[in-house]
C-alpha cells in the first residue's frame, strides 16, 4: 500500500529535502506541499491525504488562529482520515502533551532521523494505538515525571474498563470479565470518553497510552 502524505514547512529548503528524504521509501508518494496554515488545511481537504507531515511554525498561524494545537484540531475535522506526524524544532513537554492530547499520532523534532520519520509515518498510516515520540533525553524525563499522575483520572473501575478496552474487549465482553450489567460499562466508558475528551474508541486508547494510563 502507498501511503500518501502532504508535507507543510514555511522552511523551503528544509522542505525540499524532507520531500527528497520521503522519496526514497518505495512506499511513501508526496502528494502535496504547503508553507502556511491555511495553505495546509485547504490542501489536507482537497486531497485527502493518509498523512500529513506538519511544521508547527508556519506563516499566518497566529493571525488566522491557526496555533499549533488548533492546526492539528482543524486538520482532524477537515480530513478525519488524515493522521497528523508533527515535525518541529520546538523539543518542549507541555507542547507534546497538548498535541497528544489533540489526536496527532506522533512528534518528532527535526533532528530525529531519517528511519525514525518514516517509523512514525508508517506507524500513523497502519492507524496503530501508539503514540511515537522522539525527543531530547530532558523532554522525555519531563513527559515522564508529568504523566506519572495519570492514572488519578479515572476511577479504579473506570480503569478496569479502560484496560480490557484497551484489548479490543465489547461491551458485552467487558461486562461478563468484570462482571458488570451491559449498561453499567456503556454508563463507565461514556465518563471515560468524557474525562479525556475523546470521541471513538480509538482515540480513547490513544491517548490514555499518552497519558500512562495503560500498562
Amino acid at each position: 500500500m502507498t501511503i500518501q502524505v502532504v508535507v507543510a514547512d514555511d522552511h523551503k529548503m528544509f522542505r525540499a529535502g524532507v520531500i527528497e528524504l520521503l522519496h526514497t521509501f518505495d512506499d511513501l508518494e508526496v502528494v502535496g506541499q504547503a508553507s502556511t496554515g491555511v495553505e495546509t488545511l485547504a490542501l489536507v481537504q482537497d486531497l485527502q491525504p493518509d498523512v500529513l507531515l506538519l511544521d508547527l511554525d508556519m506563516p499566518d498561524t497566529v493571525s488566522t488562529g491557526f496555533e499549533s494545537v488548533t492546526t492539528a484540531v482543524a486538520v482532524r475535522t477537515a480530513s478525519p482520515g488524515t493522521k497528523v506526524v508533527v515535525l518541529t524544532m520546538h523539543d518542549d513537554a507541555d507542547l507534546v502533551r497538548k498535541l497528544i492530547h489533540a489526536g496527532v499520532s506522533s512528534y518528532l523534532v527535526k533532528s530525529a532521523g531519517r528511519e525514525e520519520l518514516y517509523a512514525a509515518i508508517a506507524a500513523a498510516a497502519r492507524d496503530e494505538n501508539s503514540v511515537m515520540v522522539s525527543v531530547s533525553r530532558a523532554t522525555a524525563t519531563a513527559l515522564s515525571s508529568g504523566l506519572t499522575e495519570g492514572p488519578s483520572i479515572l476511577t479504579a473501575r473506570e480503569h478496569d474498563v479502560l484496560q480490557c478496552l484497551a484489548r479490543g474487549g465489547t461491551n458485552r465482553s467487558i461486562g461478563r470479565e468484570l462482571h458488570l450489567a451491559e449498561a453499567t460499562i456503556k454508563r463507565h466508558l461514556a465518563t471515560i470518553y468524557n474525562k479525556l475528551d475523546a470521541h471513538t474508541r480509538l482515540e480513547v486508547v490513544r491517548k490514555a497510552h499518552a497519558l500512562g494510563l495503560l500498562s
